[in-house]
């Protein structure tokens, strides 16, 4: 019997477990594997896709599969495919012609279960190939014919991601989609019912273990639904305004360890998982 039986970690990557330099500290790494030897799964919540998380995936290794797309799929890093997935409704580009015609200067970005395509360009998107090294895939969102996980608008200005909140939701379409703000200059489109949450629920079904032994882990908005969600939720220290309000603990922030931290307090009966 190890002390973490039963007990699943999920982490959310920017701003959580990876540093502002976008690497994972030997702190976090070590304490990683202690808690996995001890019984307990590790895995991640991210709005990335799958291909390009290579480098979390190799150096932490989750003994669970991970939750990709902002909650849209599970996937299996070791056998290197999707166990669970949800797909947007084909009239979601209803929605993005919608926000296209009426937001000049939005980027625009599909992403299915595999690829990622850039629709409209602007500095946004282009930072974001940038930070993620993906290729500059150009695609008219009318013509992406594979099965679509979520939309993202891009902009640098606070008002119009506002703006774009709000014509979305007065949307007639609006009922049947879901909205998450994900960064600071990212909005987006996710199949109704789904979240970073979702991947919490579908986790512990997956792993036959009691969601009341998770634990979730992260630092903005979208991942708000996994501390609900969630038996325990905890912000790091530099999460945003509302994700602190959210979780039920504030831990360090992602510079200091807070993987680390959790685990160590987790140990010192901090956390009822």
């Amino acid at each position: 019997m190890g002390r973490f039986d039963g007990v699943l970690i999920c982490t959310d990557l920017d701003g959580t477990l990876l540093k502002n330099d976008k690497t994972i500290s030997c702190e976090n790494i070590e304490a990683i594997e202690y808690f996995k030897r001890e019984g307990g799964y590790f895995t991640f919540v991210t709005g990335r896709m799958p291909f390009f998380v290579s480098y979390v995936l190799d150096t932490i290794k989750p003994n669970a599969p991970f939750g990709c797309v902002n909650g849209a799929g599970l996937y299996d890093g070791i056998k290197k495919e999707y166990v669970w997935t949800a797909s947007m409704p084909d009239k979601v580009t209803e929605l993005v012609k919608y926000i296209d015609d009426h937001f000049a200067d939005v980027g625009i970005q599909v992403n299915t279960f595999h690829k990622t395509y850039f629709c409209k360009e602007n500095q946004v998107m282009a930072n974001f190939r940038k930070v993620t090294g993906l290729e500059n895939i150009v695609c008219d969102y009318n013509e992406v014919y594979e099965p679509i996980a979520k939309i993202l608008f891009g902009s640098e200005k606070e008002e119009e991601i506002k703006n774009i909140e709000k014509v979305l939701n007065a949307h007639p379409l609006a009922n049947h989609f879901d909205f998450i703000r994900s960064e600071k200059t990212l909005y987006e489109i996710l199949p109704k019912g789904i979240c970073k949450g979702t991947s919490v629920i579908k986790l512990c079904d997956y792993l036959n273990i009691d969601i009341r032994k998770s634990i979730a882990i992260g630092d903005y908005n979208n991942d708000i639904s996994m501390f609900r969600t969630a038996g325990t939720g905890i912000a790091v220290s530099n999460a945003c305004e509302e994700a602190l309000n959210a979780a039920d603990f504030v831990t360090v922030s992602n510079e200091e360890h807070a993987i680390a931290k959790v685990v160590c307090d987790l140990e010192r009966g901090k956390y009822s998982a």
